[in-house]
């Protein structure tokens, strides 16, 4: 068997998607997300420049050596361009060996380790009242864990809190630049721990309660946070600071308790290394799509659980429901899962492109077993939803100075 033909498609059925089709010379196919938010173009032609003319020919079969080969072999490594182009890759191949065995591909990495995914919502609101009102909605749907963002009195916008627009894609709709926000580390660091008093007071404490930071405090304010929000038992703080330098998590570490998550943005096991075997955090967030594809995330996982952390993929609406799927059947292999990130099903436009094997019910992602990943890619339907250029916020503080977003 060998790859003959490979298809680079992009849609936006909601937010824009690459999608890598590999097709073997047998007809089995297999699709890949390589969806890297904003910079969606750069891995389109890395991808059509760079990658596809190096795979036609090859053994589909031959996941490992291939991973290698557009790792090793392009001797420039790493990156969020690289790392996405080499995850479709992958995430196809696992598609197609699962095919080919008529099994999913959960069972390919050593079977189920749980039931069902332990799934966290996301409440969020313009005011904790509502905040606290949308938590109430999703513990009564049974989410054993939920996520709160509140809007910050003060600031016009705050991260997960868009109100009434839908997207991102409404806030630069008169020009395709990026939008901007405000940030004030006092006037959030003043008032957030108000949501978690009164989200205890409110629902106790059997719900699992997380918060995302978005890596907008210091690492010295990141442990005045996690020490402030100990008394409210949080599953864990994301995100807190950002770990470009990864010595700056022992200082959160060495100050609070609270349970720290990081790694959407990590690209390889060389951007948790040292927070790994330091056991700095608590929960890795790596993504199948932005590191590198299953291959790694499995090697990955095995090195964390040595060092007691457990997996927590991210999953944003700007991931595809092809890595929502790879994370699925990663999830329910994994014997060190913790939680997954959980933000529905998407919207109908979506749902008519991609068709995917996961349900939802009483807290839990369940998995139909399908051959491969069990998602399908509706070509025809895809056609109807053109690229539009579009890019996630950038903040700066309130006397102008860009911060992190």
């Amino acid at each position: 068997m060998k790859i003959e033909h490979i298809k680079v498609l992009v849609s936006r059925p909601s937010r824009n998607f690459v999608t890598l089709k590999i097709i073997t010379d047998s007809g089995i196919y297999g699709l890949g997300d390589a969806t890297v938010n904003g910079r969606e173009m750069a891995v389109v032609a890395y991808l059509k420049e760079h990658v596809v003319p190096c795979l036609l020919g090859r053994d589909p079969h031959q996941i490992e050596d291939i991973w290698q080969y557009l790792y090793k072999g392009a001797y420039w490594r790493r990156g969020p361009i690289t790392m996405a182009a080499i995850a479709a890759v992958d995430m196809a191949l696992w598609d197609i060996k699962g095919k080919i065995a008529g099994l999913p591909v959960y069972q390919l990495l050593g079977g189920k380790s749980r039931k069902g995914i332990t799934a966290y919502a996301h409440a969020n609101g313009a005011t904790i009242d509502e905040t606290l009102e949308n938590l109430g909605k999703f513990i009564k749907q049974g989410f054993k864990a939920v996520r709160l963002q509140c809007a910050i009195p003060g600031l016009e916008d705050t991260y997960g809190t868009l109100g009434k627009k839908k997207d991102y894609f409404e806030l630069q709709s008169d020009r395709p630049l990026p939008p901007e926000q405000l940030w004030s580390t006092s006037k959030y660091m003043n008032f957030i721990t108000e949501l978690f008093k009164q989200a205890r007071a409110e629902y106790g404490y059997d719900i699992q309660l997380v918060h995302d930071v978005h890596s907008r405090l210091t690492p010295i304010e990141s442990a005045q946070l996690g020490k402030l929000l100990e008394p409210y038992k949080l599953m864990f703080l994301e995100d807190a600071s950002p770990a470009d330098n990864q010595d700056g998590y022992q200082i959160i570490r060495n100050h609070t308790t609270t349970p720290l998550a990081i790694g959407e943005i990590f690209n390889t096991v060389w951007d948790a290394k040292d927070l790994i075997t330091n056991q700095t955090i608590d929960y890795l967030r790596i993504a199948a799509t932005h590191g590198g594809g299953i291959t790694p995330l499995k090697k990955i996982s095995d090195f964390a659980a040595m060092y007691n952390i457990r997996m927590a993929p991210h999953g944003a609406p700007d991931l595809s429901p092809i890595c929502h799927a790879a994370h699925a059947h990663f999830n329910i292999w994994a014997p060190n899962f913790g939680v997954q990130e959980f933000i529905g099903f998407g919207t109908e436009a979506l749902n008519k492109v991609f068709s995917h094997p996961l349900s939802f019910d009483n807290g839990y992602i369940l998995l139909e077993d399908k051959p491969g990943l069990g998602v399908d890619y509706n070509e025809e339907e895809a056609l109807k939803y053109e690229y539009k250029r579009s890019y996630l916020p950038v903040t700066r503080l309130e006397d102008g100075t860009l911060w992190y977003w």
